[in-house]
Protein backbone atom coordinates (compact mmCIF):
# COMPACT_ATOMS: atom_id res chain seq x y z
CA UNK A 1 0.00 0.00 0.00
CA UNK A 2 2.78 2.43 0.91
CA UNK A 3 4.33 1.80 -2.49
CA UNK A 4 1.43 2.34 -4.25
CA UNK A 5 0.28 5.45 -2.41
CA UNK A 6 3.99 6.74 -3.54
CA UNK A 7 3.54 5.86 -7.03
CA UNK A 8 0.10 7.59 -7.34
CA UNK A 9 1.96 10.17 -6.41
CA UNK A 10 4.55 10.31 -8.08
CA UNK A 11 2.39 10.00 -11.20
CA UNK A 12 -0.19 12.48 -10.07
CA UNK A 13 2.97 15.31 -10.04
CA UNK A 14 3.91 13.62 -13.10
CA UNK A 15 0.58 14.70 -14.81
CA UNK A 16 0.47 18.07 -13.04
CA UNK A 17 4.38 19.14 -14.20
CA UNK A 18 3.19 18.22 -17.97
CA UNK A 19 -0.17 20.30 -17.29
CA UNK A 20 1.26 23.63 -16.23
CA UNK A 21 3.85 23.30 -19.08
CA UNK A 22 0.96 22.91 -21.54
CA UNK A 23 -1.22 25.54 -20.00
CA UNK A 24 1.53 28.12 -19.62
CA UNK A 25 2.53 27.74 -23.09
CA UNK A 26 -1.26 26.81 -25.37
CA UNK A 27 -3.66 28.47 -22.39
CA UNK A 28 -5.98 26.36 -20.76
CA UNK A 29 -8.90 26.32 -23.11
CA UNK A 30 -6.87 25.47 -25.84
CA UNK A 31 -4.84 22.56 -24.10
CA UNK A 32 -6.60 19.16 -24.32
CA UNK A 33 -6.01 15.92 -22.19
CA UNK A 34 -5.18 13.83 -24.94
CA UNK A 35 -2.00 16.52 -25.29
CA UNK A 36 -1.31 16.64 -21.61
CA UNK A 37 -1.11 12.68 -21.43
CA UNK A 38 1.06 12.64 -24.50
CA UNK A 39 3.44 15.35 -22.96
CA UNK A 40 3.30 13.37 -19.74
CA UNK A 41 3.96 10.50 -21.59
CA UNK A 42 1.12 8.23 -20.19
CA UNK A 43 -1.95 7.31 -21.98
CA UNK A 44 -5.59 9.65 -21.64
CA UNK A 45 -6.91 6.89 -20.31
CA UNK A 46 -4.87 6.79 -16.89
CA UNK A 47 -5.46 10.57 -17.03
CA UNK A 48 -8.55 9.85 -15.59
CA UNK A 49 -7.92 7.53 -13.18
CA UNK A 50 -6.14 10.22 -11.80
CA UNK A 51 -8.56 13.16 -12.26
CA UNK A 52 -12.01 13.91 -12.90
CA UNK A 53 -11.53 16.38 -16.21
CA UNK A 54 -9.34 19.47 -17.05
CA UNK A 55 -11.02 21.42 -14.53
CA UNK A 56 -9.41 18.88 -11.80
CA UNK A 57 -6.45 19.06 -13.78
CA UNK A 58 -5.72 23.15 -13.27
CA UNK A 59 -7.42 22.81 -9.68
CA UNK A 60 -4.68 20.47 -8.44
CA UNK A 61 -2.04 22.64 -10.68
CA UNK A 62 -2.57 25.61 -8.84
CA UNK A 63 -3.07 24.16 -5.49
CA UNK A 64 -0.04 22.56 -5.75
CA UNK A 65 1.88 25.91 -6.12
CA UNK A 66 0.32 27.26 -3.37
CA UNK A 67 1.12 24.52 -1.10
CA UNK A 68 4.99 23.96 -1.73
CA UNK A 69 4.98 27.82 -0.43
CA UNK A 70 2.97 26.82 2.91
CA UNK A 71 5.33 24.08 3.22
CA UNK A 72 9.03 24.83 2.02
CA UNK A 73 8.85 28.47 3.65
CA UNK A 74 8.86 27.42 7.10
CA UNK A 75 11.49 24.92 7.19
CA UNK A 76 13.89 27.62 5.61
CA UNK A 77 12.99 29.69 8.89
CA UNK A 78 13.68 27.09 11.00
CA UNK A 79 16.43 28.23 13.91
CA UNK A 80 16.11 31.79 12.40
CA UNK A 81 14.92 33.96 16.31
CA UNK A 82 15.80 37.74 15.12
CA UNK A 83 12.40 38.70 13.81
CA UNK A 84 14.03 41.52 11.13
CA UNK A 85 16.17 38.34 10.13
CA UNK A 86 12.65 35.95 9.84
CA UNK A 87 10.65 38.47 7.45
CA UNK A 88 14.01 39.00 5.43
CA UNK A 89 14.69 35.15 5.25
CA UNK A 90 10.41 34.67 4.48
CA UNK A 91 10.76 36.82 1.59
CA UNK A 92 13.97 34.99 0.61
CA UNK A 93 12.23 31.81 0.53
CA UNK A 94 9.38 32.50 -0.73
CA UNK A 95 11.60 34.36 -3.99
CA UNK A 96 13.16 31.09 -4.13
CA UNK A 97 10.48 28.80 -4.24
CA UNK A 98 8.71 30.84 -7.24
CA UNK A 99 12.07 30.99 -9.12
CA UNK A 100 11.92 26.91 -8.99
CA UNK A 101 8.09 27.19 -9.92
CA UNK A 102 8.08 30.06 -12.42
CA UNK A 103 5.83 28.39 -15.12
CA UNK A 104 3.29 27.61 -12.39
CA UNK A 105 3.16 30.65 -10.68
CA UNK A 106 2.36 32.76 -13.82
CA UNK A 107 -0.40 30.33 -14.55
CA UNK A 108 -1.74 30.99 -11.21
CA UNK A 109 -2.31 34.67 -12.24
CA UNK A 110 -3.69 33.84 -15.80
CA UNK A 111 -5.77 30.37 -15.04
CA UNK A 112 -7.32 30.87 -11.89
CA UNK A 113 -10.11 32.88 -13.32
CA UNK A 114 -10.91 29.83 -15.53
CA UNK A 115 -11.98 27.88 -12.57
CA UNK A 116 -15.38 27.42 -11.00
CA UNK A 117 -16.16 29.76 -8.45
CA UNK A 118 -16.35 27.63 -5.66
CA UNK A 119 -12.92 26.46 -6.93
CA UNK A 120 -11.45 29.86 -6.55
CA UNK A 121 -12.45 30.23 -3.70
CA UNK A 122 -10.26 27.04 -2.45
CA UNK A 123 -7.68 28.70 -4.32
CA UNK A 124 -7.71 31.80 -2.19
CA UNK A 125 -8.25 30.15 0.57
CA UNK A 126 -4.96 28.52 -0.32
CA UNK A 127 -3.40 32.07 -0.95
CA UNK A 128 -4.60 33.70 2.15
CA UNK A 129 -2.37 30.87 4.80
CA UNK A 130 0.54 31.94 2.84
CA UNK A 131 0.05 35.57 3.23
CA UNK A 132 -0.88 34.56 7.28
CA UNK A 133 3.00 33.48 7.25
CA UNK A 134 4.53 36.81 6.34
CA UNK A 135 2.35 38.83 8.74
CA UNK A 136 3.07 36.87 11.69
CA UNK A 137 6.88 37.89 10.94
CA UNK A 138 6.04 41.41 10.26
CA UNK A 139 3.84 41.46 13.20
CA UNK A 140 7.17 40.02 15.58
CA UNK A 141 8.93 42.70 13.90
CA UNK A 142 6.40 45.76 14.99
CA UNK A 143 5.80 43.63 18.70
CA UNK A 144 9.80 43.69 19.49
CA UNK A 145 10.50 47.00 18.49
CA UNK A 146 12.40 46.85 15.18
CA UNK A 147 9.22 47.84 12.74
CA UNK A 148 7.30 50.92 13.50
CA UNK A 149 3.48 50.46 13.07
CA UNK A 150 2.29 49.54 9.46
CA UNK A 151 -0.76 48.25 7.38
CA UNK A 152 -0.35 45.26 8.00
CA UNK A 153 -2.39 43.44 5.31
CA UNK A 154 -1.65 46.03 2.66
CA UNK A 155 2.12 45.06 3.22
CA UNK A 156 1.78 42.18 3.33
CA UNK A 157 0.07 42.24 -0.04
CA UNK A 158 3.20 44.10 -1.59
CA UNK A 159 5.35 41.41 -0.31
CA UNK A 160 3.20 39.06 -2.06
CA UNK A 161 2.89 40.92 -5.29
CA UNK A 162 7.15 41.35 -4.93
CA UNK A 163 7.76 37.68 -4.67
CA UNK A 164 5.44 36.55 -7.35
CA UNK A 165 6.91 39.20 -9.85
CA UNK A 166 9.90 37.44 -10.30
CA UNK A 167 8.20 35.08 -12.18
CA UNK A 168 5.82 37.32 -13.74
CA UNK A 169 8.01 39.60 -15.02
CA UNK A 170 11.39 37.83 -15.08
CA UNK A 171 12.12 38.75 -18.43
CA UNK A 172 12.77 41.98 -17.55
CA UNK A 173 14.70 41.12 -14.49
CA UNK A 174 16.96 38.54 -15.19
CA UNK A 175 18.73 40.78 -17.11
CA UNK A 176 19.41 43.06 -14.49
CA UNK A 177 19.29 41.11 -10.95
CA UNK A 178 20.28 37.92 -9.97
CA UNK A 179 17.81 36.48 -7.40
CA UNK A 180 19.94 37.44 -4.85
CA UNK A 181 20.49 40.98 -5.57
CA UNK A 182 16.54 41.10 -6.59
CA UNK A 183 15.74 40.09 -2.96
CA UNK A 184 17.99 42.34 -1.20
CA UNK A 185 16.85 45.24 -2.99
CA UNK A 186 12.85 44.47 -2.47
CA UNK A 187 13.96 44.44 0.59
CA UNK A 188 15.97 48.02 0.86
CA UNK A 189 12.37 49.01 -0.99
CA UNK A 190 9.86 47.03 1.28
CA UNK A 191 10.82 46.35 4.71
CA UNK A 192 14.34 49.01 5.39
CA UNK A 193 11.92 51.96 5.30
CA UNK A 194 9.91 50.86 7.91
CA UNK A 195 12.69 49.86 10.56
CA UNK A 196 13.38 51.32 13.96
CA UNK A 197 17.33 52.12 14.16
CA UNK A 198 17.72 48.89 16.26
CA UNK A 199 15.64 46.93 13.30
CA UNK A 200 17.90 48.61 10.71
CA UNK A 201 21.10 47.57 13.03
CA UNK A 202 20.08 43.90 12.39
CA UNK A 203 19.10 44.76 9.11
CA UNK A 204 22.66 45.63 8.35
CA UNK A 205 24.01 42.33 10.64
CA UNK A 206 22.17 40.03 8.59
CA UNK A 207 23.43 41.79 5.39
CA UNK A 208 27.15 41.22 6.27
CA UNK A 209 26.23 37.41 6.95
CA UNK A 210 24.19 37.05 3.68
CA UNK A 211 26.36 38.99 1.39
CA UNK A 212 23.33 39.99 -0.03
CA UNK A 213 22.07 36.47 0.04
CA UNK A 214 24.72 35.08 -2.14
CA UNK A 215 25.71 32.90 0.67
CA UNK A 216 23.49 31.02 3.01
CA UNK A 217 22.94 33.35 6.44
CA UNK A 218 23.95 32.13 10.23
CA UNK A 219 21.14 32.54 11.90
CA UNK A 220 21.20 35.34 14.21
CA UNK A 221 20.05 35.39 18.35
CA UNK A 222 17.13 37.50 19.40
CA UNK A 223 17.49 40.59 20.23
Amino acid sequence: MVTDAKLVEERRGQILRAAVKLFSDKGYYTTTISQIAREAGVSTGLIYQYFGDKDDVLLLSLKLVLETYEKEIPPRLEGIKHPVERLCMALWAYCSIVDGLRDATVLAYRSTKSLRADRRALVKQEELRTNRLLQQCLRDCIAAGHMRAVNEYLLVYQYVHFCHAWALKHWAFRAKFSLGRYVDEGIGLLVEPFLTAKGRTALAAMRRRTAHFTRTAKPASRA
